[in-house]
């Protein structure tokens, strides 16, 4: 049985003896030797990493961490932290010397006799700034990344689930060098500090609040930015949704993790012909998953901290005083950090239910009656990070897809957005800036240098050059005509 306090660290800060300017210039003058890497190189640096969460003991011991943050059951610490990891250094395990190869493009008529190509480089020292949701998931899987890019990197994990940052810290500490890879811990002054120092690229993992301060702090220096952040993600059902399906698939993915993701369903916007339906098969399998008292459930995370617990319980006693009903669950525990798998109805648009995200395990459910009422809502929040839409009628999807802006969208499935490596995911202005998994998270890390280079002793671009004259005009007239 996993306790909150069977975790103990059991290595050194590896960057403790370093003030972080010294820290910075370290891997800032090692970075170009780490440029030069080889694919096979930066593969065997990513490997170590497997095999260090492939080992038992280590997995336990982070098991143990995230139950003492937060509650995080084992199961999940595997599925959607360990799992997730795993998976981007098997994508860059047989992709990376594809990725790193130069990329030929063709050019024009005008360019005859040079050859155009692109060449990935690293941007340099970059920054990650993970959250405490997935702190080991969107700690270490960017960072796979930005290795794979050929990188060195600080990663700031979060100072809210401090045994599971301690972790990360024991673990870099042990596999890699401070020039290569250092991880510093601390709280938001350590990171402002961070943010001053003239990094090439910051990947950042948050909320909108934070990830402006992170671009403007990125903008005196010109720093490039991937900012992954969040927002309203909502839930579209038709008339034609199958509600039993979705109210199994719903109750799953908005309390994995106790709500706190990213990507999890904030609302749901249901066809009123289908709410009933939907509420009785949602509290069915509600108990299917968590029991008759979810609060016994070894499988229910907590809020991550009381401030947390106290915002979205908040957002509860706010929409209830302004009459929204409780229709699933509803109960809260303050010194548990406990909030019962939630259901609210009769939200209106006004509350602060639904102009906040909620980032929690509460769900408002609104009605509607005619699709075409559906985009104007939507778009009266920021864009989304990701959508949901429950269907069976392709005209209805293709309406949707057509009349809202996300930065993902999923059908008839949940909490899949992150799951392709083939697929950019990232946000679209508020909900987030830059695309990242697999190739895309590489792109990210690395500078798209463009080179041309001629064979071909005679260059047509003579014609462009003085001395001009109506002969050349009329060339170059005709010219822009073939192209």
């Amino acid at each position: 049985m996993i306790t909150a306090t069977t975790f103990e660290p059991t290595q050194p800060k590896p960057s403790a003896a370093l003030d972080l300017l010294t820290l910075f210039e370290l891997q800032q003058r090692h970075a170009p030797a780490v440029a030069l890497t080889s694919a096979s190189q930066r593969i065997e640096r990513v490997n170590r990493i497997w095999a260090y969460l492939d080992n038992e003991a280590n997995f336990s011991a982070l098991a143990e961490a995230m139950y003492a943050d937060f509650r995080k059951p084992r199961f999940e610490v595997w599925a959607t932290e360990v799992g997730i990891v795993k998976q981007a250094v098997f994508t860059v395990r047989r992709e990376l010397r594809q990725w790193m190869r130069d990329e030929y493009v063709p050019g024009s008529l005008a360019l005859a006799g040079m050859q155009s190509y692109i060449r990935y480089e690293p941007k340099g020292v970059c920054l990650i700034i993970s959250p405490w949701n997935y702190p080991v998931n969107l700690s270490i899987a960017p960072l796979v990344y930005a290795i794979a890019a050929g990188n060195t990197v600080i990663l700031k994990p979060s100072e809210l689930t401090p045994h599971t940052s301690r972790f990360i810290a024991d673990m870099i500490g042990q596999l890699f060098e401070v020039q290569d890879v250092a991880v510093v811990e601390g709280d938001a002054q350590t990171a402002q500090a961070l943010l001053e120092l003239p990094f090439d690229h910051i990947f950042f993992t948050g909320s909108p609040a934070i990830g402006k301060i992170v671009m403007a702090a990125a903008a005196k220096h010109l720093a490039s930015v991937t900012l992954e952040l969040g927002g309203k993600s909502p839930v579209i059902l038709d008339e034609t949704a199958d509600v039993k399906y979705h109210a199994e698939k719903l109750v799953w993915a908005k309390f994995m993790n106790n709500g706190q993701t990213c990507i999890a369903p904030d609302y749901v916007l249901v066809h009123e012909s289908r709410l009933d339906t939907l509420l009785q098969h949602f509290k069915k399998h509600l108990e299917g998953l968590y029991g008759k008292n979810p609060q016994t459930s070894p499988d229910l995370a907590r809020m991550v901290n009381d401030r947390h617990y106290r915002r979205v319980w908040e957002l509860v006693e706010d929409a209830i005083q302004q009459g929204a009903q409780v229709a699933v669950g509803g109960q809260s525990q303050a010194d548990e950090r406990y909030i019962a798998p939630t259901v609210l109805i009769g939200v209106r648009e006004e509350m602060r239910i639904m102009q906040e995200e909620i980032f929690g395990p509460v769900l408002p459910v609104l009605t509607f009656s005619h699709l075409e009422e559906v985009p104007a809502i939507v778009r009266k929040r920021p864009k989304p990070l990701d959508m949901y839409i429950g269907s069976r009628s392709q005209p209805n999807i293709n309406y949707l897809l057509s009349h809202t802006s996300a930065g993902n969208t999923v059908i008839n499935e949940y909490m899949t957005s992150l799951s392709n490596p083939y697929l950019p995911f990232g946000g679209v202005n508020h909900s987030g800036i830059g695309k990242s998994g697999g190739r895309y998270s590489f792109i990210e890390f690395s500078n798209a240098r463009g080179v041309m280079r001629r064979h071909w002793l005679f260059s047509g671009l003579k014609m462009i050059q003085p001395p001009f004259n109506d002969a050349k005009m009329r060339l170059l007239k005709f010219f822009y005509k073939l192209v």
